[in-house]
């Protein structure tokens, strides 16, 4: 279906009577009812063209008010708003009343006003120590200037709501706008903009294949088998203290089977027991029909403090990540994307912490800020992170009993190479001195190279790095 729109079919029976809105709702809720409430009886939902038919019963009228309380939690009032080209709406929100500052651990949490000093690679370090002695004054980081415009760079992919030439006002933080048709393609109200819970007794990728670690090494603990969740990634093999990591990845949109299904490349910055209190920070780009309403490629950040249970969640969809930058919109599409043998763009994405005030930043690009997680909202990684993870993630139904054609990457495999492959490049990570290394040593999973897989290398110019992707089923692959 040719359309740049999520899209609801409705299909109502004859003998179906129409719901009919209580005086008791709110004004803002009201006006949704002849819209939602009226239409969504009884649909069947198509996202994009997906091969996936949903028919839902009624929605109650308690339920859309539910709905609708949740919703006005997390769209805030807008100074401005935005419409764009592929029909998402960006609020222009002030930044004081952003979602993030409702958490109750930041009830007296001000915003960090002066960014911090992004990490360097370790020559540009000691070159930038040097000249702040010999000159006696503050050196000046890139990017504690820079707001987002610089990220026009050749080759880099950016966000689709940018095409109408508007821009939030100064002192605002742009936030997609949520609404009743996003909620209801989720499982529930509560399992909206939330990973799945993964069951405590999954056994890691690693054990499952039975892969010979020595006693300095670590499983990696935010991969598991359970749950339909297949990997190709790359991770530190050694448990040590880390501050953050960096790397640059190509963004596809990868075909989609199934709406509840998704695709992404990502990093991880890990720490603590999955099975109980693991601290995750995530991000990168993603395509997911439930969450988005498409199959576009989006911006997403993650986090959680207790091993996806109940903290944390996709975005700005609760509170906690505080958003800095006017000019980027987690969850907004990007544009352009790779071509298969033709035009490449990536994105470079670098998560660390500040050495000074402890909150765990995200910076896009070579020199933009875009926000972060307060150090308050964590346990483990309150200090440091132990592991850190590169790679693809797609969630595998067997809907129709066989494997998804849910592609990861480009839909193709490692060894298709530059042009054809999804890659992650020049990967590297934060030291306790805030410098740069390259992530040497690391390790690489996939639990069904039939599926996906995953190539690493190094060379001079893109230091550490891999290829990694496939089609999902296939002969090999059922």
């Amino acid at each position: 279906m040719e359309t740049s729109f999520f899209l609801i079919i409705m299909r109502r029976k004859r003998d179906q009577q129409t719901i009919k809105p209580s005086s008791s709702y709110s004004s803002s809720f009201s006006h949704l009812l002849p819209t939602f409430c009226i239409c969504l009886v009884f649909f069947s939902q198509v996202v994009l063209g997906l091969n996936y038919t949903i028919f839902k019963p009624a929605v109650s009228t308690l339920r859309l008010a539910r709905i609708q309380r949740h919703l006005d939690d997390i769209n805030k009032p807008p100074i401005k708003t935005i419409e764009s080209l592929d029909g998402d709406i960006i609020d222009c929100v002030h930044k004081r009343k952003q979602p993030a500052l409702d958490h109750p651990l930041l009830k007296n949490h001000k915003i960090q006003r002066v960014p911090p000093k992004r990490p360097r690679l370790r020559a540009e370090r000691k070159e930038e120590l040097m000249r702040s002695f010999f000159n006696n004054k503050k050196t000046i980081n890139e990017s504690d200037t820079d707001d987002g415009e610089n990220h026009k760079e050749k080759g880099r992919a950016w966000q689709t709501w940018h095409r109408r030439g508007e821009n939030c006002p100064k002192g605002t933080v742009p936030i997609r706008r949520s609404s009743v048709a996003d909620v209801l393609r989720a499982k529930s109200l509560y399992h909206f903009g939330k990973k799945q819970t993964i069951s405590k007794s999954s056994k890691s990728v690693a054990s499952t294949l039975n892969v010979n670690h020595n006693q300095h090494n670590v499983d990696p603990p935010d991969v598991v088998s359970g749950n339909g969740h297949e990997h190709a990634i790359a991770y530190t093999g050694t448990e040590q203290e880390l501050y953050g990591a960096r790397a640059t990845i190509n963004v596809w949109d990868p075909a989609i089977e199934v709406v509840n299904e998704f695709s992404l490349s990502q990093i991880w910055v890990l720490s603590g027991s999955f099975d109980s209190d693991l601290n995750s920070i995530e991000a990168g780009w993603q395509v997911s029909p439930e969450l988005y309403g498409d199959s576009r490629p989006r911006l997403f950040t993650y986090w959680t403090s207790d091993a996806y249970q109940a903290t944390g969640c996709y975005n700005l969809l609760c509170s906690g990540f505080v958003q800095t930058n006017s000019k980027i919109a987690i969850g907004a599409a990007i544009s352009p994307v790779s071509s298969f043998a033709g035009n490449q763009y990536d994105i470079t994405v670098l998560i660390w912490k500040d050495p000074k005030l402890g909150n765990w930043w995200l910076g896009i690009g070579e020199n933009t800020l875009v926000g972060y997680w307060p150090a308050e909202l964590f346990t483990h990684l309150a200090d440091h992170a132990t592991m850190v993870e590169w790679g693809g993630e797609v969630v595998n139904t067997r809907w129709n009993g066989e494997h998804t054609k849910t592609q990861m990457g480009s839909g193709h495999f490692a060894e298709s190479g530059f042009g054809q492959s999804g890659y992650f490049r020049n990967l590297q990570v934060v030291d306790s001195d805030n410098s740069l290394s390259t992530a040497e040593n690391i390790l690489t999973l996939a639990e069904n190279t039939n599926c996906y897989n995953i190539k690493s290398s190094y060379s001079s110019e893109w230091g550490t790095h891999f290829y990694f992707g496939g089609p999902g089923k296939n002969p090999q692959c059922q």
